[in-house]
């Protein structure tokens, strides 16, 4: 278990999210935020099979989902994003051990039509915590305004001077993003990438620099991208595409590839593994806790 990328605020490891979690120490998560893949079909261009029995799929799921709920501390909070049909199945599952808190839906831009179905126009990200939350910070966002005029949209029932000078409360309802990066900032061609917004969002409600989130399925690395720019602390694994999330990390960060964390490394582990972990960081040049 030897991280794949270490920055001066997280570790990347190449690894099964569920083995990974069996070597973390319980209670020492913050915060969770999670992009599983829904077993839908999907190509994602690296080998892995998204079509799998639909009870395997769920039984796995239970057991990351079970496992991330251990790592977390008290008041730590968990971000889940996915289908609404699928939001149904794992909120179950999470209400076992942690607390609801909001269905947080992000709005799609489309119209499609989906046979004798409702057009799906939005996506769930879950959110829920262990017990009340530790950290809950007010994020607040510009008033929005026209594209075409400059004007204000909504006149807020002729409160409109009534507002905070500071910008509008997040609600449970984000319809200023898109669920999907852009093209053109892809790492990875031809697949879907959860748009930064989403992460950083969920990071700057639920913690404060220096707090430690993990992400198990990494993908395009939003989720560190958007840790490393805010000054949280981050693990994550990711079996397939690695080597993208190093590279768009890279870009964005030069001069933190590389570095040694600025966190306790070593404290995240359990005893067992603490020597293999520090043996590993030793072949690689870096050092798990600073001096």
């Amino acid at each position: 278990m030897v991280p794949f990328l270490t920055t001066a605020h997280g570790a990347l490891f190449a690894a099964d999210c569920i083995e990974f979690l069996a070597t973390l120490r319980s209670e020492v998560v913050d915060t969770v935020f999670a992009d599983p893949p829904f077993n839908l079909g999907k190509d994602y261009k690296n080998g892995f099979d998204d079509s799998v029995n639909r009870e395997k799929y769920f039984e796995w799921c239970r057991q990351w989902i079970g496992e991330c709920s251990r790592v977390m501390k008290p008041g730590g909070a968990f971000f889940l994003y996915a289908t609404p049909e699928l939001a149904l199945r794992f909120g179950t599952m999470l209400s076992e051990r942690l607390t609801f808190r909001h269905w947080i839906a992000l709005s799609m831009k489309g119209t499609f039509p989906r046979g004798r179905k409702l057009y799906p126009a939005h996506y769930a990200l879950l959110y829920f915590t262990r017990g009340e939350p530790k950290t809950f910070n007010r994020v607040r966002l510009p008033v929005p305004t026209c594209r075409h005029c400059g004007g204000e949209i909504k006149d807020y029932g002729g409160h409109r001077d009534k507002l905070n000078p500071a910008g509008l409360n997040l609600t449970d309802f984000w319809d200023d993003t898109s669920p999907n990066r852009h093209t053109k900032f892809k790492v990875r061609p031809g697949v879907n990438e959860l748009k930064l917004m989403i992460p950083e969002r969920a990071i700057l409600v639920s913690t404060n620099p220096g707090d430690l989130v993990y992400d198990p399925f990494g993908g395009g690395g939003s989720t560190f991208q958007a840790a490393e720019q805010h000054h949280r602390n981050w693990l994550g694994t990711e079996l397939y595409d690695c080597d993208h999330i190093k590279s768009r990390l890279a870009d964005a960060f030069p001069a933190s590839i590389q570095r040694t964390p600025s966190f306790d490394l070593e404290a995240c582990f359990n005893e067992d593994h603490v020597t293999q972990i520090l043996r590993g960081l030793a072949r690689e040049g870096v050092s798990a806790r600073i001096g």
